[in-house]
């Protein structure tokens, strides 16, 4: 049997025999810049329809199937994402120590006890004596200053900040996932594009090399031949180091060893997609990192009032009842029954030595820090936005030149063969020709996987699908109650 305690329900069995009042601060959410439209938007190729939002899968839009599933993994096995939530409910249990604090202690005793009183003392039975008892007490302090409740209110904006962390975890993770996905295809691209030229250096290696047995060059020709072609082959080798660290990295953040994960090499045929841009007022409630900021503001108010109740008297209330007997036959008779009421007391602490301003005016400047934290996450967040939306439209710019810059040099090199072949230039400027067309076609291939990162990076700079929504409620917050979780042993 599992049953959910609301706070609200809480209050009214346990507050409302005293009237009791909340000090501290009422949360009112700071305002923050927002601008009324992204700088970087105008020109921005919107997906259509407008209002269409990335979902929760935002990799999808992608549409590669091997990143769908590797993406997939990350949720599932992702050791930093199991170790955020296991921190979760850890803040969730938080809650329901706070809440605990609502509720009366009741301690039961027993004792059994043999004695002998010292010669001449005045007692009514000399000798060995026994003495047997049992005792139930009860001991409550009621939450007059609403202290209790300013630290349930805390723990709960800290629960909810530790979820949205948790969010925000798992949004890095599948970015980084799908940005080294991405950056591993185009390595593939550009280790395609030095096996091409490398083959094509080959043909052109031989041909020099029957041009030189019958006299028509110069052995010079033939050596620079081969030390173009073996330096394009050691360039091949070497991109097989940091495609190695990138299929590692991708296999640690789907939860495996690297040894468990192989990719295969695949083209980079995948264009970057239409991305839908929310408005800048949105953007508050969609990125999961903004949300953390809040809800740790939110805590750190309540704080204050936990700190300002401090000041105020605290009253405690107790009850005892029980059986005192000299023998166990008589233990439980009406007439072995003794109960009493109290102690009741107040304490009022009239010096400390400052301790109690101290940490009222800790709390104070504790809130103020994160309200300034809180705007500068806003701030970064449209910053993050601005800067993909930035990259995407210069890159975009970039690669249409690009495009010509590499037909250009591919009918240059063209030309330059045909003049070599009719021997009216000399080899270094095939050389030349070589190396600026392969060059180029290296910028286009790296401009494309700079392109599909930088897509990668405005779904999370938008919040990939997220909505301040998914957050738990102040009553999730504080997870779920077994009537078990009540005993004073565990129970699994």
């Amino acid at each position: 049997m599992t049953v959910r305690i609301s706070q609200s329900l809480i209050y009214s069995l346990l507050t409302a025999q005293l009237i009791g009042c909340t000090v501290g601060p009422d949360y009112v959410r700071p305002e923050a810049k927002v601008t009324s439209e992204f700088k970087e938007s105008k020109g921005w190729k919107q997906a259509q329809p407008r209002d269409t939002m990335l979902s929760g899968k935002w990799w999808e839009v992608f549409n590669d199937t091997r990143l769908n599933e590797l993406e997939e993994q990350v949720a599932a096995a992702n050791q930093s994402i199991i170790q955020a939530e296991a921190q979760y409910r850890q803040a969730q249990h938080l809650v329901q120590a706070a809440q605990s604090a609502f509720f009366p202690i009741l301690n039961l005793t027993g004792m059994a006890n043999r004695f002998r009183a010292a010669s001449g003392q005045n007692v009514a039975v000399s000798g060995v004596r026994n003495l047997f008892g049992v005792a139930g007490a009860v001991a409550w302090e009621p939450d007059l200053w609403g202290s209790v409740r300013r630290q349930v209110e805390a723990n709960t904006g800290s629960a909810q900040a530790s979820a949205a962390t948790l969010q925000a975890l798992r949004l890095s993770s599948q970015a980084a996932l799908a940005d080294n996905y991405f950056q591993l295809k185009a390595l593939d691209a550009q280790k395609a594009l030095l096996d091409e030229t490398v083959d094509a250096y080959s043909r052109t290696l031989q041909i020099i090399k029957n041009r030189y047995a019958v006299g028509m060059v110069a052995k010079s020709d033939v050596m620079q031949a081969e030390t173009q072609l073996e330096s394009t082959r050691a360039q091949a080798v070497d991109l097989g180091v940091q495609r190695a660290k990138l299929e590692h990295a991708i296999a640690v953040l789907a939860g495996k060893t690297p040894a468990e994960l192989t990719l295969a090499p695949a083209p980079l045929n995948i264009q970057p997609p239409s991305i839908p841009v929310s408005l800048p007022s949105e953007l508050l409630e969609r990125r999961p990192d903004i949300a953390v900021a809040e809800r740790s503001m939110a805590a750190a108010n309540a704080q204050i009032g936990v700190a300002k109740a401090a000041y105020y008297p605290s009253v405690n209330l107790a009850a005892t009842s029980g059986y005192q007997s000299s023998s166990l036959d008589t233990l439980f008779t009406a007439a072995r029954r003794y109960w009493a009421l109290g102690p009741a007391g107040a304490a009022l602490t009239v010096f400390d030595g400052g301790a109690k301003n101290a940490q009222y005016k800790q709390a104070i400047d504790s809130f103020d820090a994160s309200v300034a934290a809180y705007r500068q996450t806003v701030l970064t967040g449209f910053q993050e936005v601005e800067d993909n939306l930035a990259a995407l439209r210069i890159l975009e710019e970039e690669k249409q030149v690009q495009d010509k810059a590499v037909t250009a040099a591919n009918q240059a090199l063209a030309l330059i063969i045909n003049q070599y072949k009719a021997g009216t230039v000399s080899y270094l400027d095939v050389i030349i020709a070589q190396t600026v067309a392969l060059s180029n076609r290296q910028t286009a291939v790296q401009l494309h996987s700079d392109r599909m990162s930088a897509s990668v990076q405005l779904v999370k700079a938008l919040g990939g699908g997220w909505n301040v929504a998914m957050l738990p409620s102040e009553d999730q917050a504080g997870g779920e109650r077994k009537w078990t979780d009540y005993l004073i042993f565990p129970v699994d």
